[in-house]
């Protein structure tokens, strides 16, 4: 009896997660207005008021997709707001933002076609990023 239950919960768990609103750029736009504003700026171009105090300004975040060949570079830049890539700043780091590590975890795929749960709020600020880049 329990087999049969596991093999029946089994698909129903995964699809509930499969079938969770994926957030969009307008969900993040919130998030980065609180988080990341006040050094990049609020229109990501790093002129935010923390900039003027820093020793190397803020990066404009809206020129992530030129400086890649026009390929908006989704896992990098997910690792760098999630904190794992931050070792190689120089300078004062960017400050770790716990409270974007909590809340929901839904299936990511940062486009190397493996899903990996990630916290809502990080998807959404990556989303918010890819929808304020120049493009040539």
């Amino acid at each position: 009896m329990r087999l049969i239950w596991i093999t029946l919960a089994a698909p129903l768990a995964l699809a509930a997660c499969m079938e969770a609103e994926m957030p969009v750029a307008s969900d993040g736009r919130g998030l980065f207005m609180e988080n990341c504003a006040v050094c990049h700026g609020a229109d990501g171009k790093g002129d935010g008021e923390m900039a003027r105090s820093m020793t190397k300004a803020p990066a404009n975040l809206t020129l992530i997709q030129l400086r890649n060949d026009d390929v908006f570079p989704r896992a990098r830049v997910m690792s760098t707001i999630d904190g794992y890539a931050r070792s190689d700043l120089d300078g004062p780091n960017m400050p770790e933002f716990g409270e974007l590590l909590k809340g929901d975890l839904l299936p990511f795929d940062s486009g190397d076609g493996i899903l990996t749960p990630t916290p809502r709020k990080l998807i959404a600020l990556l989303e918010y990023l890819e929808s304020i880049q120049q493009t040539r």
